[in-house]
């Protein structure tokens, strides 16, 4: 049985889907009605995107609806794992987020959480029974959709260890590594730098699990066309986007999933998340 909270997001398709209500009261809280007529001994899968307090809210109200109806055994999908960047603590007084949402949902003992290419190893080293759902595929029908060769470019170190696991499971496709500075306390980018003296107007894509702001992909595209660079491509697991898609006119194409919202840009080519 599958509970899909949102009504645009169903990686597990809507075959046995459980009918709900849901609505906000006018005080501002989240609020559901599950209608309890299917079989309770079976397996409840309930998928969301978890882009709020709220979100998180009609998350925690469904998993309990779910058990004082019967429900034994439930799973999750949570694609884009809230505040999953925010994985440390840089300066006195800030919070470690992705621990707080992680308590959360650990206390809602699930059997299983699904979260697609999580930020870093914090996020399930924190998070019970989870289950990561890498970029492998993703990007493997990124290129196809390409239709050519292309370099995978790593835009900073902490991307590395993903990128080279994607090249392997592809098949060895060159990896192109890069850096950059950010500043802890302002959030500046600078210092962009490409590991390769000549990129022989190869395409590039780079790969990574966010694109928010985008400045890093708008400097790292800069200083790849100093080198040398193809086309260049663009493939984020989340696509959040908040400053539009202006700046990053730079892309032939950018291609993301639905993990975090429904995108409809000329620029952009969703792939939806499918989870068999």
């Amino acid at each position: 049985m599958i509970l899909n909270l949102d009504p645009c997001f169903a990686p597990l398709g809507t075959q046995n889907a459980i009918a709900f209500q849901s609505f906000i009261f006018s005080g501002g809280e989240p609020h559901i009605k599950i209608a309890a007529d299917f079989d309770i001994s079976e397996t409840v899968s309930i998928t969301h995107r978890l882009n709020s307090f709220n979100d998180l809210g009609l998350f925690c109200l469904a998993i309990d609806a779910l058990r004082r109806i019967g429900v034994k055994t439930i799973k999750a999908i949570i694609p884009y794992f809230p505040a999953a960047r925010q994985d440390r603590v840089m300066i006195p007084g800030e919070p470690l987020s992705v621990k707080v949402y992680a308590d959360i949902i650990n206390a809602l003992q699930l059997d299983e959480i699904q979260v697609l290419d999580p930020h870093s190893e914090v996020t399930p080293a924190l998070l019970n029974n989870c289950a990561v759902i890498p970029n492998y595929y993703f990007v493997e029908e990124v290129i196809q959709k390409i239709g050519n060769e292309v370099l995978l470019i790593s835009p900073d170190g902490g991307a590395l260890k993903k990128i080279y696991k994607v090249s392997e499971y592809l098949g060895g496709v060159e990896v192109v590594e890069c850096s950059k500075s950010r500043d802890v306390k302002t959030g500046k980018l600078s210092g962009f730098k490409v590991y390769s003296d000549d990129l022989e107007g190869k395409d590039c894509l780079i790969v990574d699990d966010i694109c928010d702001g985008g400045g890093t992909f708008i400097g790292l595209a800069e200083e790849l066309k100093n080198k040398n660079a193809g086309n260049l491509y663009l493939a984020v697991s989340h696509g959040i986007f908040n400053k539009g898609f202006e700046s990053l006119s730079v892309f032939k194409k950018i291609f993301t999933t639905n993990s975090f919202k429904d995108i409809v840009n000329d620029k952009v080519e969703v792939l939806p998340l499918i989870i068999k």
